[in-house]
């Protein structure tokens, strides 16, 4: 597949999938540092547009690491449920993006044992935070550690500093805070850890 496309006259090449992927990607300031980001907005959706055409089947042929040459790539690959790959190999990202969406949980699960890691972020990186928000809250995955967190009816927040410059002391109070005011509820988990969960007492 040729990663290449004409926007407003102008022609965007990428070299691979993978800087498809970060050229895609909203822009981060990890990125930017990394030479990855995209440098315009213009650039943006271009690689947005190209990653919509994508097969799912792209990813499976060419891992981000080659599963020669990495454990867990080829733990994952070995681990894909046949059938739910076979089901999803042909769907572009855009494609997989609409039918994520549209339908329910258990059914999107079970499209995901079948999906790589790659193929899974680069359907993320097509979708709107409302969308993100709609796909997730038709999965029901919880985990424990001290707590669990992931039931229905409880708010959940991850702490994860992207940036040189993140104060973590400052992140978690930032992030507390805005639970608090929010949802009425505090809860707090950094890495991957949770620190503590309740209902705000009044």
């Amino acid at each position: 597949m040729k990663l290449q496309t004409t926007l407003r006259g102008k022609n965007y090449a990428f070299r691979g999938l993978y800087n498809l992927m970060a050229r895609a990607n909203e822009p981060k300031a990890g990125d930017r540092l990394a030479g990855l980001a995209a440098h315009t907005t213009q650039e943006h959706m271009a690689a947005r547009m190209i990653l919509s055409e994508v097969r799912a089947s792209e990813f499976l042929d060419q891992p981000a690491v080659a599963a020669s040459r990495d454990w867990v790539t080829s733990r994952i690959l070995s681990g894909l449920d046949p059938d739910a790959r076979r089901e999803t190999a042909d769907w572009t990202i855009g494609q997989l993006r609409e039918k994520i969406l549209e339908s329910d949980g258990e059914t999107v699960l079970r499209w995901g044992s079948g999906l790589t890691s790659e193929a899974i972020a680069a359907v993320a990186r097509l979708m709107s935070n409302m969308d993100l928000v709609l796909a997730a809250s038709k999965l029901r995955v919880a985990t424990t550690n001290r707590t669990t967190i992931g039931l229905a009816g409880t708010f959940s927040s991850r702490l994860q500093p992207n940036h040189p410059a993140d104060d973590t002391v400052e992140s978690v109070a930032r992030t507390m805070t805005r639970d608090i005011l929010r949802e009425g509820r505090l809860t707090a988990e950094a890495g991957d850890p949770g620190i503590f969960e309740r209902p705000l007492v009044r």
